[in-house]
């Protein structure tokens, strides 16, 4: 941990004063914001970032999965102030619309050509666009003369945002016990984990078991009944989880012989994070439609999109009916800003060949910490795929049975490894790692350095 300037001023005891006093933050207790208030960080520079201390960091999460092209970047803030200068918003209702969303939509159609994309809509989330396309595969069975489709499989342990529809096929009952009842006919079935599962430590036998289990349980509620499967290509919050290489292709196969959508959930893999430039295509599959959103613009501009397929699009192409008209958007859809954020965020991406090195980068880190399992009692596996990557912390590496997030080891190591200067994320039994994009040896260095001395640290002080 390095400290830079920072002149203190009245803004900054406004600040620590009001900190954890009026919002509520995501994903944890009021109460324990109020006990302890977050950490306010005032900057940002490529990999780093800097609190109210002036206290900098190795950012090893990257914002939240999103911040791939590095913080402060001039080309993105540029093109943000360009817009303002013209239009900062103007609705995608009504029959207006803005340049940047014709060029990012554009674009958009131009990257995923390999997958067959034919048409995007925009909203402001990643939770937004999954919305968006479980609704847009409702409606699209319903176009095609099957109403009946209206159910959906996702897998245990993933994760789809936090609307009504995304809570619903979460796969953890973590995000789902608060918000119940939920929507029906929503069914999830077994991860393909290779560190954790009932089946098998044989990935090619474990990725048959659950396909086995997808292709009865569609069997079971019969296929007419089932519009979509949604998958992340990389299970991210769930706790960094790598599926077998065949079960993606798999997985496209029996979608295909009951002829059910796959809905790949790209929100944190989309843009370069596994390696390649969309999840899905790092496992070789074309899926029907997409959800973007986190690296679509790095964080810099709230954004997110839905990408339908040729074989879904032609549902609206039979002709104008009301039942085709899609009554859903958002104010914010199409929002100049945050394309204008976006055109410039993945001309980054395609130009610095982004995807390449996090694949780089992500086996430089998974090298490192490899041996962390052999010497620490806490680390039962090191996995991960490009810059995402977790440590999974047990609480018995014979049973591999998890930590009890409620005990604080994993808030332990993650201060330790603050001490020593680079920010990574405790999420439940699983440290996760998710920096830049444009992380590079030196910074992918000082990361496993840190969690090798937090780790070192947490075995003579536990």
């Amino acid at each position: 941990m390095t400290s830079t300037q920072h002149t203190p001023n009245p803004r900054d005891n406004f600040l620590r004063e009001n900190n954890g006093r009026h919002q509520i933050h995501p994903m944890t207790h009021p109460l324990i914001i109020e006990q302890r208030p977050p950490r306010i960080i005032v900057k940002g520079e490529g990999s780093y970032v800097t609190d109210i201390d002036g206290k900098t960091y190795v950012d090893g999460v990257g914002g939240l999965w999103n911040v791939n092209v590095g913080h402060n970047r001039p080309e993105v803030k540029a093109a943000i102030a360009a817009q303002m200068e013209d239009i900062s918003y103007y609705s995608s209702f009504a029959g207006t619309v803005t340049p940047p969303s014709i060029e990012l939509s554009t674009k958009i159609i131009e990257m995923t050509a390999e997958e067959n994309m034919a048409r995007v809509l925009f909203s402001a989330n990643g939770s937004d666009a999954v919305e968006t396309a479980l609704k847009l595969s409702r409606q699209y069975w319903k176009l095609e003369g099957e109403p009946e489709r209206t159910g959906f499989i996702s897998l245990k342990q993933g994760y789809h945002g936090i609307q009504f529809g995304g809570t619903s096929v979460n796969g953890s009952t973590l995000y789902r016990s608060a918000s119940g009842p939920l929507l029906p006919g929503c069914y999830q079935v077994d991860s393909p984990w290779t560190y954790r599962n009932p089946y098998s430590e044989d990935p090619e036998a474990l990725s048959e078991a659950v396909i086995t289990q997808i292709d009865r349980l569609i069997q079971h509620q019969g296929a007419h009944t089932i519009a979509a499967f949604i998958a992340e290509p990389v299970q991210g919050a769930g706790g960094i989880i790598v599926p077998p290489a065949s079960f993606w292709p798999r997985l496209r196969q029996v979608l295909d012989k009951y002829g059910i959508l796959l809905i790949s959930d790209e929100v944190v893999t989309g843009f370069g994070r596994t390696g390649a430039m969309f999840g899905a295509r790092g496992w070789g599959v074309k899926p029907d439609i997409m959800c973007f959103a986190k690296g679509i613009t790095a964080g810099y501009i709230p954004l997110g999109a839905t990408v339908i397929n040729e074989r879904v699009f032609a549902a609206w192409q039979k002709g104008i009916d009301p039942t085709g008209f899609i009554m859903h958007g958002y104010t914010a859809t199409g929002h100049a800003l945050g394309c204008a954020a976006a055109n410039a965020t993945l001309k980054i991406v395609e130009d610095e060949d982004l995807p390449a090195n996090a694949g780089r980068m992500g086996k430089r880190l998974m090298d490192g910490l490899k041996d962390i399992t052999n010497w620490s009692s806490l680390v039962g596996e090191v996995r991960g795929k490009g810059l995402m990557v977790g440590l999974d912390l047990v609480a018995d590496k014979a049973s591999r049975e998890p930590i009890d997030p409620g005990k604080g080891q994993g808030e332990m190591v993650a201060t330790f490894a603050r001490d020593e200067g680079v920010i990574v994320r405790p999420a439940g039994p699983v440290i996760i790692i998710s920096p830049p994009l444009t992380l590079s040896e030196n910074e992918t260095d000082k990361i496993v350095d840190a969690l090798i001395k937090a780790l070192r640290r947490y075995e003579e002080e536990k």
